[in-house]
């Protein structure tokens, strides 16, 4: 291809990534899905393509549709092993966030909720709402009708307030932060109650296991969450064996919310991110797995930390 060709495609990379990655869930592949889209845009007659922003994204949308209605995606999702991603803010990957529709949308809580649309409503929600297409638009690239693509969004929409009408409200990011703290604190010295005072009544736990479960934990109610963090919070010479050493603990925000990141040395070992709502906790997700922490990791190296809230755990 000549250059001209190459920086067209260039040009759209960021916005078919940030595309693929509220699909998937998964940073690894989104870029499979755009190298994909490249290799196609590559062989394609592009002569004969009017608006090539329009064919990249109907090509990388379709990939991904492809790749969540495979058997192996679907066995994993099915088996209750899958969580996404969790990206550092600042990163390109999260795309557009200038409306609190494209924020939403992106975040971890929204990213778990959205596993339990067919592909097609997961598309149409996200072209819809993160990225503004018409319903016109979506129609032309999902290759359905536009009254399908309004049916699609509506039922999306629905299944998601539902789930999302329990985290009481948006909190701005520094009153979120000193509930994390807050939060860090109690879970780190043993005052349940306190953590339990923390967690709105129908809080929801989700975690990895340290990387080391087969299917995700999932607990409920807040006096089963509280007794969960307290335990995964305990520090012990085994956790601090199975972490590779002394461990700092961090607070950042990950895909929009904020987080407790726990590193060793500079590798990121774990990453808690939170649904904070009103001053209280509505949802927490753990993740350890290695291969979902790999970007983050790659981010955190870069980035400026400051201060653990922790030293040494």
């Amino acid at each position: 291809m000549d250059s001209a060709t190459v920086a067209t495609f260039e040009a759209g990379r960021g916005r078919l990534a940030s595309l693929a990655y509220r699909l998937l869930g998964s940073a690894a592949d989104a870029e499979d899905a755009v190298q994909d889209t490249f290799l196609r845009w590559q062989a394609a007659d592009r002569e004969r393509i009017e608006v090539p922003e329009a064919w990249l994204t109907k090509v990388a949308t379709n990939i991904c549709l492809d790749r969540l209605r495979s058997a192996q995606a679907r066995h994993e999702r099915t088996a209750g092993a899958w969580l996404p991603e969790p990206l550092l803010d600042g990163d390109p990957m999260l795309g557009p966030a200038d409306t609190f529709e494209q924020r939403e949308s992106v975040s971890l809580a929204v990213l778990t909720l959205v596993e339990r649309l067919s592909p097609n409503e997961r598309a149409v929600y996200v072209l819809r709402e993160a990225f503004a297409y018409s319903h016109a638009e979506i129609a032309e690239i999902l290759d359905i009708t536009e009254a399908a693509s309004q049916q699609h969004a509506h039922r999306a929409r629905t299944r998601l307030a539902d789930e999302r009408r329990r985290s009481g409200g948006a909190t701005d990011p520094a009153a979120a932060r000193r509930v994390v703290e807050e939060f860090l604190a109690a879970a780190t010295s043993g005052r349940t109650d306190r953590l339990v005072a923390l967690l709105t009544d129908d809080v929801t736990a989700v975690s990895d296991g340290a990387g080391l479960a087969r299917r995700l934990l999932r607990y409920r109610t807040p006096e089963r969450v509280a007794s969960f963090v307290r335990a995964g919070f305990k520090s012990t010479p085994a956790k601090r064996r199975l972490a590779g050493g002394p461990t700092a603990m961090y607070i950042a925000r990950v895909n929009g919310s904020p987080a407790v990141i726990a590193v060793v040395g500079d590798r990121v070992v774990g990453a808690v991110a939170f649904d904070v709502g009103d001053g209280k906790v509505a949802g927490l997700y753990g993740i350890a797995a290695a291969h979902r922490l790999t970007r983050l990791d790659e981010a955190w190296r870069r980035h400026d930390a400051g201060v653990p809230v922790i030293d040494a755990w």
